[in-house]
C-alpha cells in the first residue's frame, strides 16, 4: 500500500478489499494533522486518561508506549497510541504553552522566522495578576522579560481602587518608571511603546 508523499496518508489500491478501513485511517490522520493542536511537548510518558483524538509531542527520553517517539506526534485513537512522523514545515499549536511551533531541520522550533543555523524571531505575550501591597510588588517569574527582549507593548488593568496614591508605575527594578504610568482607576490603562532589556537589567516591578 502506498502513502501520500507529505502527510503519509494511506492510499486506496486498485481492487482493494475493505476500502473503508484505509479510507477511515486516512481520515483519522487528516483530522489530527490539519491545524494540528498538541496538549503538551514536555511529557516523557503517556497521560493516564487521554481523550480520543488527543495529540502530544513526546519529550526527549520518552518511555512506555512512547518509547522511541521523542519529537514525533503521538495520537490517541481507538484506545491506543499511533505514531505520526512530522513532515518538514508542519506547524502545531501547543495548548499548554499557548504557542505555535514549527517542525524544521529535524526538530520543533518556535518563532515567526527561522534561519538554517538556529536563529529565530519569536513573539511572546506574557500576563500576570499582581496585588499591590506596600511600596511595590515584583513579578514572580524572574524571566518575565527575557534578556535582550524587545518590549513592544505594556498594558495594565486596575481592578481595585488604589488608596494613598493617585497613580502607580510599571518599571524595571532600579530604574524610573520606564514601562508605564497609570492612574488608580477601575479601568484598563493601556500604554504602547518599545524598549530593549539588556542582559544586566533586573526583572520588572510594579510600584
Amino acid at each position: 500500500m502506498t502513502n501520500t508523499p507529505r502527510l503519509g496518508l494511506p492510499a486506496i489500491e486498485a481492487a482493494q478489499a475493505q476500502k473503508h478501513v484505509t479510507h477511515n485511517e486516512a481520515l483519522v490522520l487528516l483530522d489530527a494533522l490539519m491545524q494540528l493542536a498538541v496538549e503538551s511537548r514536555l511529557l516523557t510518558t503517556p497521560p493516564g486518561s487521554p481523550l480520543e483524538g488527543a495529540c502530544y509531542i513526546p519529550a526527549q527520553g520518552a518511555t512506555g508506549a512512547w518509547s522511541g517517539w521523542s519529537g514525533q506526534v503521538a495520537l490517541f485513537t481507538g484506545g491506543g497510541w499511533l505514531r505520526i512522523v512530522p513532515a518538514s514545515g508542519l506547524k502545531a499549536w501547543v495548548r499548554a504553552e499557548r504557542l505555535t511551533i514549527t517542525y524544521e531541520d529535524g526538530t520543533w522550533r518556535d518563532g515567526i522566522a527561522l534561519t538554517i543555523h538556529g536563529g529565530r524571531v519569536t513573539l511572546r505575550a506574557k500576563e500576570e495578576e499582581l496585588t499591590l501591597s506596600g511600596a511595590f510588588v515584583e513579578t514572580s517569574d524572574p524571566a518575565f522579560i527575557p534578556d535582550r527582549a524587545i518590549v513592544l507593548g505594556v498594558s495594565s488593568r486596575t481592578t481595585l481602587a488604589i488608596t494613598g496614591a493617585s497613580s502607580y508605575g510599571l518599571e524595571s527594578w532600579g530604574t524610573p518608571p520606564n514601562l508605564a504610568t497609570c492612574s488608580g482607576l477601575h479601568s484598563i490603562q493601556p500604554t504602547m511603546g518599545s524598549s530593549v532589556r539588556p542582559p544586566s537589567m533586573p526583572i520588572p516591578k510594579f510600584a
